[in-house]
């Protein structure tokens, strides 16, 4: 595999109830996406506090005028700021996030760019079962795997860590979740990979072709250096499967939003250009 096959990209958050979250740049679009491209990032991630946002913004248009590339569109607005979730025991709920999620897939296939489903998987709670969460959950994937086939988008769901959600937490039981999906594929995110993986490495070769995208984060979900990940082997485990996508840094923007970028993107030229 050609080592300049993998992509760099950043995160960038218009959602203010975040604020504090592991995102790198915050607020201004345009002024992000010049800042990281000063740096060399190919791509910027965008979370946005949802579809209404691209009313008014034309991210598309200023991406490509900047020389940018959109990463992906994250969707944990529709968590953080309305409660909404795939697997809530509510009817009412799970329709009004599903129309969120349908809103957010149309927004993200108008800019090439594929839509993440983390936080509003949801999970199980009063209510709610274990099976019964996954069972809502599969069937909110389906519906919206779907879509994105008819519309030509395409889908990231994100196997978190055991304290955020009872879903999925391997990239195995994420490529079980979205078994026999067309338009969709995992997002593997590093810092929720410490946590629950054995052996990261060997969960990438494993997942293989469904892995779509990366959250290049460390331990300690700081830009990749600045944690006690040993990145060479993932980065090997990517290039043995072929893996051309981006890497993506969800981190704190610690110490500032610029150090941590600068960090990332050193990281990038050091393990993966």
């Amino acid at each position: 595999m050609n080592k300049t096959s993998i992509k760099s990209a950043v995160t960038f958050s218009a959602v203010p109830e975040a604020q504090g979250g592991p995102f790198v740049y915050w607020g201004q679009l345009q002024s992000s996406l010049e800042s990281a491209k000063k740096l060399g990032f190919h791509a910027l991630e965008i979370f946005p506090p949802g579809p209404e946002y691209f009313q008014g913004i034309d991210a598309g248009g200023l991406a490509k005028a900047i020389g940018m590339e959109i990463a992906a569109v994250g969707t944990g607005a529709g968590w953080v700021r309305h409660k909404l979730s795939l697997a809530d025991p509510d009817a009412q709920v799970r329709s009004k996030a599903m129309e969120f999620l349908m809103m957010m897939l149309e927004v993200a296939t108008k800019l090439s760019a594929p839509m993440i489903i983390g936080s509003m998987q949801g999970r199980s709670g009063p209510g709610v079962t274990k099976m019964q969460a996954k069972e809502f959950l599969r069937e909110g994937l389906e519906r919206l795997d779907a879509q994105a086939r008819q519309i030509g988008g395409r889908i990231l769901y994100e196997p978190l860590n055991r304290y955020e959600t009872d879903q999925c937490n391997t990239l195995a039981q994420g490529s079980a979740m979205i078994q026999g999906l067309f338009c969709t594929k995992l997002l593997a995110d590093w810092f929720h990979m410490n946590i629950e993986e054995a052996d990261m490495a060997d969960s990438i070769r494993k997942a293989g072709a469904a892995i779509g995208h990366i959250h290049f984060a460390d331990s300690n979900r700081q830009a990749i250096g600045l944690g006690h990940l040993t990145v060479e082997p993932l980065i090997d485990a990517l290039r043995s499967i072929g893996y051309c996508g981006y890497l993506s840094a969800e981190v704190f923007p610690l110490p500032d939003s610029d150090l941590a970028a600068t960090q990332t993107i050193r990281s990038f030229e050091k393990y993966a250009s």
